[in-house]
Parts: C-alpha cells; sequence; structure tokens
C-alpha cells in the first residue's frame, strides 16, 4: 500500500467496479449524451463489457500481479485509445478496466514519429483508433512487432480497415458481455501519458484505487471526504433526485478531461460531448450547452476559455443551466474570469491543481466581485518540500519550495526507475510526488503557485517563472495569447521573451506590452523583447508547447 494512503482494512476501490456499482444503481439514466446518441448506464456498460470481453479474447490481460513488480513496472497488457472524443473513449477506457488491461492516451496530433515513440515506449499490444489516423498509423505499425490488436472506429473519413484490424462496433454487436472469469483489482493500472510539451513523454502508473480516491471521484469535491464502501457509492448515485451534466471540453487524451469525466460519471451524472470534437467550435459549445441544459463545462486555461468568452460577449446564448466552470491543466487569468463572470454573474469559477504525477490538490473559487489567481487552498497531503527533498515546510517559511503531494499518489514512471526515485521521493519515511512546480506555503495556509521549474528562466541570477509574466502580459486588452520562454543571452545568462498573438483587428506595440506588465510584475522579470506571431501554438488540451516556443526564439 501507498505511505499516507487509507488505513488497514478500509475498502479499496477499482475503476471497474465503481462504475458497474453505479450502473446497477441508475441503470435507465442517461450516462453520455453525443449529437443523436443517448446511451444509459446500462447501455454503457453493457457496450464496455462487450468490447472488454474481446480484448481479453485476444489474450490481453495481467501477465505478472502488481505485488511482484517495482513501481515502473507494469504486469499488464497495454492499449492505447487513439481516438477523438465521443462515447467509444469512454467506452474503451471501461472495457480496459473490466478486462484488466493497462489502459494510455494517445496525443492524436503527433506526426509519425511521435507515435511511434509513444507506442513503442507504452509496449502497446493493443490500440483501438479512428479510421481518420489509419495511414498516420499504418506509416509506422511495422515497426511496432508488440502491436497485434487494432480496433477501428469508423468515421467520416471512410479509411478502410487496416490489415488485420476489426470494426469497433462489429466487435460490440457479435461478442457477449460475459466477463464473468474476470475480477479486476485495486492494484490494476491506469495509465497517464505526459503531453511532452517541455520533455518526452512519459507514462506515469497510477493504482486505479489511488487514482480514484484522488482525482476520479472518490472524495467529494468541496469537503474532500473519501468515500467509503461500494454502497456508498449506489446510494449517492440513486439519490440524486436531478443528476448534474458535465460537459469537458478538453480532448480527453488530456487527464484533465479524463478526471471530470469520471467525476461526473462515478456520481451518477451524465457526461454531454459537444457535436465538434475536432476542433474548439464556440458557438457549438454554447449551442450545445442551451439543448442539453448541461450545468458544469471544463475548461484548460485561456486558451480554451477566451474564445469561449469572446464569443459569449458577440453572440446570443441561453447559458442559465450553467452553474460552475472548472478549469484545470492550465492558469486562468484574472481577466477572462472576469470577462466570464460578468457574461454569467451567478456561476462560480473553480480553478483546481494538479499534475499527472498528484491528481488534485488544490482549488479556488472564484464568483462574481470576487476575483484572484495564483493562490489556492491545498487538499488533504498537500504540502512545500524544501529545496532539497529532505523537509515538509511549515506553512510562512522563508523562501522557494516544491509543490507536492502525499499519499494517494502514483506508483511511478513506466520503465524509468531513475525518474521514479526522483520525482517520488521519501521524506521522514513518507513517500511524496514532487513533479517540478515551485511553490510558497504562505503564512495563513494557502499556497502561492509560482511555475513548472523546467520553464523557470534563470536571469542575471534571478528566477523568473513564465506563468507569472505570462498572466500580466495576458491582461492586455489587444493580446489573445501569450507565451514566455527564456533565450541565452551573453549579458543575462538568459532573457525573457513573449511571444504574443493579438486579438483579431487589435494593435499594440513592444512597448505597450511590457509597460502593461509592468504594472503587476518587477522590473527585472519584463520581457527584453516581444515577438508577435500570427498564432501561439498549444497542444489540443490548451497547454502551452513550450518546446515550440523555444524554437521560435533560438531557431
Amino acid at each position: 500500500m501507498i505511505e499516507g494512503g487509507p488505513p488497514v482494512g478500509a475498502t479499496q476501490f477499482n475503476l471497474a467496479k465503481v462504475f458497474d456499482t453505479v450502473a446497477a444503481a441508475v441503470p435507465d439514466r442517461e450516462a453520455i449524451v453525443w449529437r443523436d446518441r443517448r446511451l444509459t448506464f446500462a447501455d454503457v456498460a453493457d457496450r464496455s463489457h462487450r468490447l472488454g470481453a474481446y480484448l481479453r479474447s485476444r489474450g490481453l490481460g495481467v501477465q505478472t500481479e502488481r505485488p511482484e513488480l517495482s513501481g515502473h513496472e507494469s504486469g499488464q497488457d497495454h492499449l492505447g485509445i487513439y481516438l477523438y472524443n465521443g462515447n467509444e473513449y469512454i467506452e474503451t477506457m471501461l472495457a480496459s478496466f473490466a478486462g484488466r488491461i493497462g489502459v494510455f492516451n494517445v496525443n492524436y496530433r503527433y506526426v509519425e514519429e511521435e507515435l511511434l515513440y509513444l507506442l513503442d515506449n507504452a509496449r502497446c499490444r493493443a490500440l483501438v483508433y479512428h479510421a481518420t489516423f489509419a495511414p498516420t498509423l499504418a506509416a509506422v505499425r511495422d515497426k511496432l512487432p508488440e502491436l497485434e490488436v487494432l480496433v477501428q472506429v469508423a468515421d467520416e473519413s471512410g479509411n478502410e480497415l487496416l490489415p488485420g484490424a476489426v470494426d469497433y462496433e462489429a466487435v460490440i454487436a457479435e461478442t457477449s458481455p460475459d466477463l464473468a472469469d474476470v475480477e479486476p483489482s485495486p492494484d490494476d493500472l491506469y495509465i497517464l501519458y505526459t503531453g511532452g510539451t517541455t520533455g518526452m513523454p512519459k507514462g506515469v502508473l497510477w493504482r486505479q484505487h489511488d487514482v480514484f480516491m484522488s482525482c476520479m471521484g472518490g472524495r467529494n469535491l468541496f469537503t474532500w471526504q473519501p468515500v467509503s464502501s461500494y454502497e456508498e457509492i449506489a446510494e449517492t448515485a440513486k439519490g440524486m433526485e436531478t443528476p448534474l451534466k458535465f460537459m469537458p471540453l478538453p480532448p480527453l487524451m488530456h487527464g484533465a478531461a479524463q478526471w471530470a469525466t469520471f467525476i461526473g460519471l462515478n456520481g451518477g451524472n451524465t457526461i454531454v460531448i459537444q457535436d465538434n470534437v475536432r476542433r474548439l467550435d464556440p458557438d457549438d459549445v454554447w449551442r450545445t450547452v442551451e439543448r442539453e441544459k448541461a450545468t458544469t463545462i471544463t475548461t484548460v486555461g485561456d486558451a480554451v476559455a477566451r474564445p469561449l468568452v469572446e464569443a459569449l460577449e458577440q453572440g446570443s446564448y441561453d447559458t442559465s443551466s450553467i452553474v460552475a466552470v472548472g478549469n484545470g491543466g492550465a492558469p486562468l487569468t484574472p481577466t477572462i474570469k472576469e470577462r466570464l463572470l460578468a457574461q454569467m454573474p451567478n456561476v462560480f469559477v473553480s480553478d483546481s491543481v494538479g499534475s499527472s504525477e498528484t491528481g488534485a490538490q488544490m482549488s479556488h473559487l472564484s464568483a462574481s466581485g470576487s476575483v484572484s489567481t495564483g493562490r489556492f487552498n491545498p487538499g488533504p497531503g498537500t504540502v512545500v518540500v524544501s529545496e532539497d527533498f529532505t523537509t515538509v515546510l511549515a506553512p510562512g517559511h522563508d523562501g522557494l519550495g516544491w509543490l507536492a503531494q502525499e499519499g494517494w499518489v502514483p506508483l511511478g514512471y513506466f520503465r524509468d526507475a531513475d525518474k521514479t526515485a526522483r520525482t517520488f521521493p521519501v521524506i521522514d519515511g513518507m513517500r511524496y510526488a514532487v513533479p517540478g512546480d515551485r511553490a510558497r506555503h504562505l503564512e495563513g495556509g494557502e499556497i502561492e503557485l509560482l511555475g513548472r521549474d523546467s520553464v523557470t528562466i534563470n536571469s542575471g541570477g534571478e528566477k523568473i517563472f513564465a506563468e507569472e509574466v505570462e498572466r500580466a502580459i495576458a491582461g492586455h486588452p489587444a493580446v489573445h495569447d501569450v507565451v514566455v520562454v527564456g533565450r541565452p543571452s551573453e549579458r543575462w545568462g538568459q532573457e525573457v521573451v513573449a511571444l504574443v498573438q493579438l486579438s483579431d483587428g487589435a494593435d499594440a506595440s513592444a512597448e505597450d506590452i511590457v509597460t502593461h506588465a509592468s504594472q503587476f510584475i518587477a522590473r527585472y522579470k519584463l520581457p527584453k523583447d516581444v515577438l508577435f506571431l500570427p498564432e501561439i501554438v498549444r497542444s489540443p488540451a490548451g497547454k502551452a508547447d513550450y518546446r515550440w516556443a523555444k524554437e521560435q526564439v533560438t531557431g
């Protein structure tokens, strides 16, 4: 058991059984609504069991049980999900949980070499993919001898099945849902590959019990109180007279979207998916909100929220059903929060902090008339540890530390014992996840989040956090998007450079940008240069691509 987890004897949860418990409690309630598809919990359970049984029939499952393995090792066969959002993504995750198969996310924007690296690193034995990606997959398939099982989801591309592949809907129609011989375990894996925007993608290995408790519905969203039994899960689902309608907007290949989705499903709520899943279409989002009366939407920073608020400001939509906007994975600046709340004054905006390696850690609520950012209320087990990873720092400490999490944390990084040891150190007998965010634990108990150390700029001996400079610039009325990186400098070692995309029709000079930022950050943090670009490249989930940004200033 992971140090800091539940006491001996407490219920240990498995994600397959959690969903099946909810499905048994509210079988006729809608679980997924997408386009013309309205699938009940019973429908999703049946379809996922059929797919899981097919995967088991192809020999996928557990080869070595967890107690015999180290934290960076997996004893399960691995299945990749190479899909746009849709019911198939959720069903494939559930099918893998039910079949004891290690399922992982695939970035659908990857080109051939990136896809080859990921599938090889993950030791992928099976892949569920949209037909539109068949040509890219075909180009690398011969270099992946372990990839044996291909399940193709038909789409608008009309691409034929690859040799040896089977059709997704045919599998479900022709396979019995019988999984009576399979007993999923709390030790079974949930695998989340990082985005690779600051380095190569890494597979984070979670026990399913730990990820459920940390960020997939095992704790109350407001009190952090953990659920204690499967019976409690069933009673909670049945007791909800009017289920919420969660609408996670980012791609499901992103951890924040997966977590929001399963928080919704595992609580007996309905997941609503916007019609257009190929790109962010603000009009489509708000029309879907109107049609389905969605109650919560999930964003990932300004890159997702800004187009949404611009559409609200320019159009006419009924958003009266929305009670909350949840944000995670990337910062949401005060300016965008204020604009959102001006359009929807009766909602609250919840900023959540967490990472692939920690799960949910901290949160901050903003409502109309009370907007801020950068400081958060920590959840249980969220602490700041010292620079040398030797002690937990008390609130009010001097200097910087590392944001850390104890308790329900991952086992490690797949196939990387060294990085596992560095990221999950043991301090005073307790195991922590320390993925690399700089922070201060303030006197009053809040934690000030400064930014990821890997994108920190060291200029003239001073540490400058890219996210802090980005927040200062993002509030300029002419700025549509901004990313800040360091560039080599003979004088400073590194100098701050801002990459700025202006809003359509807007105009601003570099001097204007720097003057605006000087109202919020110290002089030494201000950009030495501002580069205006037609577009800022981000991941499909809205996260900054710092590797791309550095190429723009050094290439």
